[in-house]
This record gives C-alpha cells, structure tokens and sequence, in this order.
C-alpha cells in the first residue's frame, strides 16, 4: 500500500478554507395555505441577506396598508408590486430574529406574516392562498400532489436499480467500515483539515477482480454552530467535464456541528477513465447543501492508483 499526500491535496483544502464560512442558504419555493381560525398560528417568511423574498397573492395587494415593523436600518423598503410583495433584508437575519409583515389586499384583507430566518434555507418566493377552496388554491394543491407522485415514483426506480447493484452494495460495505468484506485494496491516503470548516480524510483504494475504484471520504464537522450536509456529488472527466456513473453510500444525512463523524463512499468501474479523447484524470465532486457551492474535489489518476 502507498500512503503519501499527492500533490493536489493541498487544492483541496484551500477550497475547503475558503467556503466553510459562507453562509449562502438554498432557495426554494412553496406555497402557504393560510387558515380563518382565529388561535392559527401566525405564518413565518424565511429570508436571508440581500436576497428577495417574492410573496404573490391572487389579489393585487394595497400599497399604503401594506407595512413592516421595525424595518428600518434592517430591510429596503417593502415593494408592493401588483400581486407581489418584496421582501429584501440588508443583511442576514438570526433564527431568533422575527418581523411583523402586514399585507393588506384590495379587498381590505389583512394577513399578518412573521418574516424572519432559518439556517439551511430561504423562501425565493410564497405563493399565498388565504382561500383554500379557489381555483388557484386547488389547482396548486393539484400540482404538488402530481409532482410528489412522480418524485415517489422515480425514487422507487432508483432503489429499485440500486438494490441490485454490485456497486451499490460495495459502497454500503465500505461506508459501514466492512472493508474486509470486499475486495478492495488502499492505495493512498490524504487529510484535508479546517479548524472551523469540514475536515475530510479521502482513501482511494482499487480492486482487479472486480475492476473497480473507491472513494472514502470520513468527514467530520468542525463548525461551532452550523451544519454540514451533502446535496451532490459528481464524478467527472477533468478536461471535459463528462459526468461518469457511480454509486454513492452515506453513513448519514447530515453532519452535526461540534465534531459530528461520518462517512461518505463512492464506487465506480475502472472504464470509467476510457475516455473517448483518451485516459484523462476523473474529479469526484461534492456540493454542500445550503450554499450549493463545491466544496470540495478530489482529483483520482489511473496511473496513481495502479490501473
């Protein structure tokens, strides 16, 4: 076995130093379906730092009437456009931070929001129905519904494919520390180390009978407050960025903060470095959710690892 730090070891941990302090959030959209009780709960806007919250309404909203509290110094000045209302936080909001936002429609309808924050995401834009039973409202409903089917329906394909996988199986063993369980053999080690960051230590190990290469990846949260969780990982061509197959196994979804473990293992057929220009050198990629950046890559050579 080789053990030795490669030289592009020391690009990975610069790119781990440089965006383990961001604090981009993931945008998404959803719609509110408020409630006439009058004990609901107050509904919450999740905003984050000079970044535009867009809540539509199926009613033009009245400009005058429509007010935050204690925006001042905090927020640009709430916009009512049409059916729209924009929301702009001059900076990010704490969790514990929340704002009175009244809209007011055209009809007189007031509809009081709580605006504040939440760490892993923040709301692009609201679709608001104060009405569940208008059109808008059902047909929304309908569109959810048909959308959530057909994410179930291509998550059980999925599964479907990778409970007979080979390397999917292989990539379970090895994120459960069963490597003895399989045929692989390491060929190097490398640490990549934050203080307050990821701190990820990458294993590459092959196997000739099957001809396949492995990736473990342990890493360990170093942040004080904020969690780590993975929303992508890549294998790609370094020149020409061709994605290539691989299967993926995780000990865990997330990474608590305060030196929380785990391990990610990623394993692929050896052919996927016969490229169509040649031999190249394959990236495996991994984007942190929240912040959709990467961040972090590990460079994988066919002659580095025996192949």
């Amino acid at each position: 076995m080789r053990n030795f730090l490669p030289p592009w070891s020391a690009l990975l941990v610069a790119l781990i130093a440089s965006v383990a302090v961001a604090k981009g959030r993931e945008p998404v959209s959803r719609s509110l379906y408020l409630s006439d009780e009058p004990k609901a709960e107050v509904p919450s806007i999740y905003v984050a730092g000079e970044m535009v919250t867009v809540l539509r309404f199926e009613k033009p909203c009245d400009r005058e009437r429509t007010k935050m509290l204690g925006w001042e110094g905090r927020f640009e000045p709430v916009e009512c456009v049409g059916k729209k209302v924009l929301v702009e936080p001059l900076k990010d909001l704490k969790p514990e931070d929340g704002f009175l936002l009244v809209v007011t429609l055209s009809d007189g309808k007031e509809l009081p929001f709580t605006v504040t924050a939440r760490n892993e995401q923040f709301d692009h834009q609201v679709n608001v129905f104060p009405d569940n039973e208008t059109k808008g409202a059902l047909k929304s409903r309908l569109t959810y519904a048909e959308s959530r089917e057909r994410i179930l329906e291509e998550e059980n394909e999925r599964f479907r494919k990778e409970a007979s996988s080979i390397d999917h199986a292989l990539a379970a063993l090895l994120a459960r520390d069963a490597l003895k369980m399989t045929p692989f053999v390491k060929q190097y080690v490398s640490l990549a180390k934050n203080p307050r960051g990821a701190e990820i230590l990458v294993t590459a190990l092959t196997s000739k009978k099957p001809n396949k290469v492995a990736v473990i990846i342990n890493l360990k949260n170093n942040s004080p407050s904020e969690t780590w969780s993975l929303m992508e990982a890549r294998l790609v061509a370094e020149a020409s960025g061709e994605q290539r197959p691989f299967a993926l196994r995780a000990t865990q979804e997330s990474w608590g903060p305060g030196g929380e473990s785990g391990k990610i293992a990623v394993v692929f057929d050896a052919s996927a470095f016969d490229l169509k220009d040649g031999p190249d050198r394959l990236v495996l990629e991994l984007f942190r959710r929240g912040s959709g950046v990467r961040e972090a890559w590990v460079f994988l050579d066919r002659h580095m690892l025996g192949l």
